[in-house]
Formats: C-alpha cells, structure tokens, sequence
C-alpha cells in the first residue's frame, strides 16, 4: 500500500476500519471544512464514508486519482485527507486537495500533505505542473498554499461551485525545480 510520510503526519489509503474517525472528523468539522466543501455536513453518514474509500480505489486503481487520509504518525489519529485529482493527461498536471479536522487545524497538517504529495507527483508520477484552486474568501486553504511555497498566478472567475452558486478561486501552482 502506498503511503506518504510528510514527517509528523503520514499519507496513507483509507480503509473501512477508517470510517468511525472519518465520519467523526466530519461532523466535528463541518462549520468550518463545510463552509468549502459542499459534501462536509453535520449529516455525513458512514455509508458516504464507504462510498469515498470505494471511489478512491477506483480512482487509484485507474490513475485518475491518488486520495489519502492523513493520520498523526505519534498516535495514528486521522486527522484530514489530501489527494492528486482532476488529472490532465493531454498537459500533464492535476490538482491538489486537502482539508483538515477542527482540531487539527492550524497545526501544520495541510501544509505537510501538500508538501508530500507535491513531491509525489512530481518525483512519483511524472507531472509537470501541479494546482491548488481555491475559493477567494477561504483564507485558510489560502494562507496553506503560500506556506507550501505555491506561485499565485491569478483568481480565475466563477472557478468553483459551492453550495449551489459560482464563486471566484485563486490559482496556485507548482513546477519542478529547473533541472529536476
């Protein structure tokens, strides 16, 4: 099984044995994850755990997407998930998300993932160009993508949908390092 080691948390597939702290991790999060992500809600259920650990499988399997959990390599607590998604075979690049749990929050969690799976999808998969697309208003995923050293390159209108309306992202990226 592939995992990621980003120094105090570890990158890893998600498994049923998950589903408990996931869910738990959601609910716990779900003013401040849900106010981004549509699916982050007070009423997520196990069976929606379930059908995203299947769904990343899928997605793994096929290429198309590599999403982990992120877990505290002192105590093994899932503290958010991270993924590689939105692959563009024809330019060679994807996206990059993350989220993390309430409490976990502020703690170098994001930062670290982001700085484990830049790597991996570069020096890993072979990609050229990794983004990070986030809501203009959403300071947090913001303040993780200048930490982990991403380039802004320009708030692309109408970027993303949440909760039902079109709302303006900023774009980040990533490259290789010249000669890498």
């Amino acid at each position: 099984m592939l995992s990621l080691d980003s120094g105090n948390f570890v990158l890893r597939p998600t498994s049923d044995e998950d589903v408990p702290s996931i869910v738990e991790a959601v609910h716990e999060s779900a003013a401040t994850v849900g106010a981004w992500m549509n699916w982050a809600t007070s009423s997520y259920s196990h069976a929606e755990a379930i059908a995203w650990i299947r769904a990343c499988e899928v997605s793994r399997a096929e290429g198309t997407g590599y999403e982990f959990g992120i877990f505290s390599s002192a105590t093994g607590r899932f503290v958010g998930a991270a993924g590689l998604n939105q692959f563009n075979k024809v330019y060679n690049f994807c996206n990059l998300g993350y989220w993390v749990r309430e409490s976990a929050q502020r703690q170098g969690v994001a930062t670290a993932a982001v700085a484990a799976l830049r790597n991996y999808a570069f020096n890993g998969l072979g990609l050229t160009r990794v983004e990070i697309v986030a809501a203009v208003s959403n300071g947090a995923s913001l303040s993780v993508a200048r930490r982990a050293g991403a380039t802004l390159e320009c708030t692309a209108r109408n970027r993303l949908q949440l909760h039902g309306r079109p709302v303006d992202a900023c774009v980040f990226s990533f490259i290789p390092a010249p000669g890498a």
